[in-house]
């Protein structure tokens, strides 16, 4: 039996309000501070996440423990925050700049600017360190440190021998396999002063140079990653059998398919720019990408740090999106409780997503770790 004009009408009213609805309500993220006062002074160790200072707040994390583990770049420490109690600890480093420790407690150890943690199956926690050119491992059983990659010089020299006695320039970001352990799967490791990105195989412990031979220049897309070049690798995300990588100095965003080798251009055309929400990913523009993370919907989120922004690429429409911030004016801090739209960041670096699609940053000059959720 046909419709009559009317049922027609509400039919298509209820269809345009449910799709609008829905369109507005996946982006509708609101935002909040869960560590930090927003001072940058040291004030102790321990204590109450939101009363408890933390300097430059870098990489952020969520651990096997299902805790929000947090690099302090200003009191060169690895920070904890307890989920459940909301109580903030030191779990690496002394809170002095220096590079020492190795073979004893991770808390008795001196660091230089770490800069991002990851943590294997084993619960084994892995730290880069920027200025002093190395990544350490953090025994989940022992809570000794050890360092795996670099020889704490910055230079370029060791592919193909031992990672510890090879060198790196300013390691910005690592990245792990899903298979890694101490001694089995991959360590990725964003060597932005070499222009390379490398890899350590956990289980020899020999080094090697997979992407990058040094010229800074965009990649190309289809090309082999390894022997050609890229331009200021600052962040990578490992997803089964894909690197992501989000390029600093080039304004864009990556893949690498662990498979073949090959680059594939994401989002970004490489200048720098804050448009193109709502459209194609390729066609937008950023400003100094310095984080990426993948959510359990297999989105990508990027942290657009000079853009103070946080973008969305919606990986099954290959479309962006601004889920918070609002661009290069918004810089200051603002906004918790409300749209993260709205909110105001201050040079914001990393950032992981958990579980339940809440996105995790680093407000950086901030010294505050935010969270934005989704409806």
């Amino acid at each position: 039996m046909s419709q009559s004009p009317i049922h027609i009408f509400a039919s298509l009213l209820a269809g345009m309000c449910l799709f609008t609805c829905d369109s507005l309500l996946a982006e509708s993220y609101t935002i909040k501070t869960v560590a930090g006062s927003g001072a940058g002074e040291n004030n102790g160790d321990e204590g109450p996440a939101l009363k408890t200072n933390i300097n430059q707040t870098f990489g952020v994390e969520v651990g096997p423990d299902g805790a929000i583990y947090i690099t302090e770049v200003g009191h060169h420490r690895v920070r904890r925050l307890d989920a459940k109690s909301g109580m903030l600890s030191t779990v690496a480093g002394t809170g002095e700049k220096g590079y020492s420790g190795d073979g004893g407690k991770a808390t008795a150890a001196a660091m230089n600017e770490p800069y991002e943690v990851r943590f294997d199956k084993g619960g084994n926690m892995y730290v880069v360190e920027m200025q002093n050119h190395i990544v350490r491992r953090m025994d989940a059983k022992t809570n000794k440190i050890t360092t795996i990659a670099g020889t704490g010089k910055a230079g370029y020299g060791g592919d193909g021998g031992p990672a510890t006695g090879a060198q790196f320039h300013r390691p910005h970001s690592i990245a792990l396999s899903a298979d890694a352990d101490s001694d089995s799967g991959y360590l990725y490791i964003a060597d932005i002063g070499n222009h390379r990105i490398r890899r350590v195989n956990l289980k020899t412990g020999i080094v090697e140079s997979i992407a990058g031979d040094g010229n800074k220049k965009l990649p190309i897309a289809g090309e082999a990653a390894s022997g050609n070049p890229v331009v200021g690798p600052r962040a990578l995300f490992v997803d089964g059998d894909t690197l992501w990588v989000a390029l600093r100095e080039g304004h864009s965003i990556w893949k690498i398919d662990l498979n073949d080798g090959t680059w594939q251009h994401v989002a970004g055309t490489g200048k720098k720019g804050f448009t193109g929400d709502g459209g194609p990913a390729k066609a937008a523009t950023f400003n100094g990408p310095k984080g990426i993370a993948v959510g359990p919907a297999g989105h990508v989120y990027v942290v657009d740090t000079e853009n103070q922004a946080i973008r969305k690429i919606n990986t099954k429409t290959n479309t962006i999106s601004t889920i918070a911030g609002y661009g290069p004016s918004a810089r200051g801090f603002g906004g918790d409780g409300a749209d993260a739209t709205k909110a105001k960041l201050d040079r914001p670096h990393g950032n992981c997503v958990d579980a339940q699609g809440n996105v995790y940053i680093g407000d950086t000059n901030n010294h505050r770790v935010r969270v934005i959720s989704p409806p």
